[in-house]
Parts: structure tokens; sequence; C-alpha cells
């Protein structure tokens, strides 16, 4: 019999390894690997593994699982490709900068800029489709959305003056 503990991360491995869409597909996958679980135990596995729904570049949705890495610092080059792939609109309200993405995906922005570690950025907060990003004081949410819109290659920020 597989413990709860296995089971979660067996369903860990799965998500890392397969393109999840559903727990309908989970439960087939934990069975082709030996464990049985229903549809709402796979559902309470991944809240409790607090695993999240995104967007693939394929634009269907399936689910990851965000690494928790506070030391992990992460590269410009990484940080510029999933600004250009996932930023759609960037915004100022001093001293937030409000960045907009496609629904599901503010997180992964969120993750990326925090491990980033760019100067000028204090901290963010996600939610499913838009983000704050607290400019530091000393930097200002004008500087820091100019920097963020070019690493995005976006053209302008919408906002104060």
């Amino acid at each position: 019999m597989t413990t709860k503990v296995q089971r979660q991360g067996a369903v860990a491995q799965i998500i890392a390894d397969h393109d999840v869409t559903s727990h309908t597909q989970l439960v087939a996958l934990l069975k082709k690997a030996g464990i049985v679980a229903t549809q709402a135990t796979v559902s309470r596995d991944l809240e409790e593994i607090g695993a999240v729904k995104v967007r693939t570049s394929h634009g269907e949705t399936a689910y990851a699982i965000p690494e928790f890495e506070p030391d992990r610092i992460a590269p410009l080059e990484q940080l510029r490709r999933v600004l250009a792939e996932w930023v759609a609109d960037i915004q100022i309200s001093e001293p937030i900068v409000i960045i907009r993405t496609p629904p599901g995906c503010a997180h992964v922005v969120a993750s990326a800029l925090d491990r980033s570690r760019i100067e000028g950025l204090a901290g963010t907060v996600a939610g499913d489709d838009t983000m704050f990003c607290v400019a530091s004081q000393n930097y200002g949410a004008k500087k820091l959305a100019a920097h963020l819109g070019k690493l995005a290659g976006l053209q302008k920020t919408k906002g104060s003056k």
C-alpha cells in the first residue's frame, strides 16, 4: 500500500514529467505507476502540495508546482524570457508597478522577478493575471517599470508621470 507522502511524491514527479491537464489524466498516470487513487484524493493531494494551473506555451492549462528555492537567483536571461513571454502590460501607481499577464501566469512572472533580485524591486504580490511589484523607496516605480518594460520588450508603460 502506498502512503500519502509516497503518493504525493509520485504526483509531484508526474507533474514534473508530463503536462497534466486534468484530475482524470493524473489518476490514469498514477495507476500506470502502480498507485490507485480517486479523483477526490488527487484533488486533495494537488491542493496540499501547492499545485497550480498554469498556461502552457500551447495555450492550454496544466498543473505545476512552484519551486521554493529562496537562495537560487534566476539569471537575467531567464528573467528576460519570462517577461517577454508572459507580460502583456505594465502600469505605474507609485510606489507600485502593476503587471498584467495572461490568466494563470502572474505567479510565474512574480517568482522569476523575486528570484532575479533585480535592483529597485522590494517585492511582489501575484494574483491570477495581475501582479504588484513594490519599488524600493530610493528607486521608484517609474524607473522600475521602465526597466521591466525594457526587459519584457514592451514599448511604453502607462501610469504616473
